[in-house]
């Protein structure tokens, strides 16, 4: 039985949330790799309230807690989201995709850009769906591990497939169905993650870069290597590489991807792990090559080009934000109306121009060609048949992984 007891941290939970808003995917703006995140004060209220064995649902353990729906007489939808992750017009006051939302369907959207790390966002909302009460926001748009605990504390509500056509019919196959919510019962993608291999072409200096074992044991390449300090990212890399499955892996393949990065590290082959502030590394060449987030490297290729990626052989890692309807929101009809209109083409290209990240939506490319040629050819955003088939999503971990997991980690990049 999970246990519940409040403000208490693991070490190795803690470490990951300071890593996290430090260098990890939270410090990541999501339109300009450029500029660091505002990031939020680490709280005890978020993850803190996890024991190693998690918390308990309010009174449920699936299916969440509807509550009246005023969506009929309130054309109105509170929208919760990152930072810099919607499409803005030149003068950056307004959201085109949003406005024409809001004129096709007469609801209004409140759109917040209040989440800048995924703990801390939910000890914002823990309070609340803890007790059974609404936490003001009808849609918010978390990465998949914080969605698939939701989910599973029965703390967001199931989607009508009625009112979600588009979303239906539309998902990309890639998509479709990740362990922690199986057919997309409960959530659906806003944008999508890509991990991949990034490479100067001028510090590589003929150097081939094909694979992770490329990047570890290739003594021309040693101190010039980075890895991540988003654990999902560096091991599950690591693993595909190994030839293992990221969403079947047992302890001893963890066990022996950590050994396989401890080597890295101990031989002075692996620089440093960084968050994205690899960036910065890349492009001054002090990294040759590393393990990277797709999203960046668009904005990098298109600046200098010096900068590349690559899909190895063995595949890639791909996670996912995605929209959820928290419990007892108030607009619940809106905001499945909201999620479907952005697996319409035109509205998911026009996000997709902007934010660069992979696109969720099947049937998009045409679209986005007529904004922005580049983009739609671009795998990086959206990706053909044949990328899609490299991808990999990292499976669901217990509580009890995750403590093990996280300080194995720790202890490997001196966190």
């Amino acid at each position: 039985m999970e246990q519940y007891e409040p403000d208490r941290l693991t070490p190795p939970q803690a470490a990951a949330m300071r890593r996290s808003l430090r260098n990890g995917r939270a410090a990541m703006t999501r339109r300009s790799l450029l500029r660091a995140s505002a990031g939020g004060a680490l709280t005890l209220g978020g993850l803190g309230a996890l024991s190693a064995c998690g918390i308990p649902a309010a009174g449920k353990t699936e299916g969440g807690t509807s509550a009246e729906d005023h969506s009929a007489k309130e054309k109105t939808v509170s929208f919760s989201n990152w930072t810099e992750y919607m499409d803005v017009d030149e003068a950056g006051k307004h959201h085109p995709t949003l406005d024409t939302f809001t004129e096709r369907t007469g609801i209004k959207v409140k759109y917040t850009e209040d989440i800048n790390d995924n703990n801390e966002f939910f000890g914002k909302i823990k309070p609340q769906l803890a007790a059974g009460q609404e936490t003001g926001r009808d849609l918010v748009v978390l990465t998949d591990w914080l969605a698939a605990r939701l989910i599973r504390l029965g703390w967001v509500q199931k989607l009508d497939p009625s009112h979600l056509p588009h979303a239906y019919a539309n998902l990309s196959g890639q998509f479709r169905s990740p362990d922690w919510d199986p057919g997309r019962a409960y959530s659906y993608p806003w944008q999508g993650i890509s991990t991949v291999i990034a490479y100067n072409k001028k510090a590589l200096d003929g150097v081939e870069v094909k694979s992770v074992s490329d990047l570890l044991d290739n003594p021309r390449l040693k101190g010039r290597v980075g890895f991540l300090t988003e654990m999902r990212d560096s091991i599950g890399m690591t693993l595909l590489d190994m030839g293992k499955d990221p969403g079947k892996f047992t302890d001893d393949d963890y066990a022996a991807a950590i050994a396989r990065l401890q080597k890295g590290v101990d031989s002075g082959q692996i620089r440093r792990f960084t968050g994205n502030d690899y960036t910065s590394d890349i492009t001054s060449g002090d990294f040759a090559a590393c393990i990277a987030w797709a999203g960046d490297v668009v904005q990098l290729k298109a600046d200098s080009p010096d900068i590349d990626f690559l899909i190895p052989d063995s595949g890639y890692l791909t996670s996912s934000d995605n929209m959820l309807i928290p419990n007892k929101a108030r607009h619940k009809t809106n905001a499945e109306r909201l999620i479907d209109y952005y697996y319409e083409p035109r509205p998911a290209a026009e996000l997709a121009a902007y934010i660069n990240y992979v696109c969720p939506v099947d049937g998009v490319k045409d679209e986005l060609a007529k904004i922005d040629e580049d983009a739609a050819n671009n795998p990086l955003i959206i990706p053909d048949k044949a990328m899609q088939a490299k991808s990999h999503a990292f499976r669901s971990l217990s509580a009890k992984e995750e403590t093990a997991y996280e300080a194995q980690f720790a202890k490997l990049t001196g966190a």
